[in-house]
């Protein structure tokens, strides 16, 4: 099984909101997730991404491959949670 860091979409039409979730490559977008590791919201203005860097540290180190966009946001996101 490979497992990708990746965003499942939530909220409803015009205000996404985003989980930043651990999930088997070929499962869909909005599948069940093996773990939830974080929140997105692309429209805040304080505190848009949330992130458990210890669990992300975690699934890369098992062998998860991190999406591009997760990965962009992972590097702007604070040392923090």
């Amino acid at each position: 099984m490979t497992v990708r860091v990746r965003m499942q979409r939530q909220g409803r039409p015009n205000r996404p909101y985003y989980r930043v979730v651990a999930i088997d490559r070929r499962s869909r977008r909005d599948g069940k997730p093996i773990e939830i590791l974080g929140q997105y919201d692309p429209l805040a203005e304080k505190n848009k991404i949330t992130i458990k860097q210890e669990r992300v540290d975690y699934w890369v180190k098992q062998g998860a491959q991190l999406s591009r966009t997760v990965a962009s946001l992972l590097k702007n996101a604070p040392k923090a949670v």
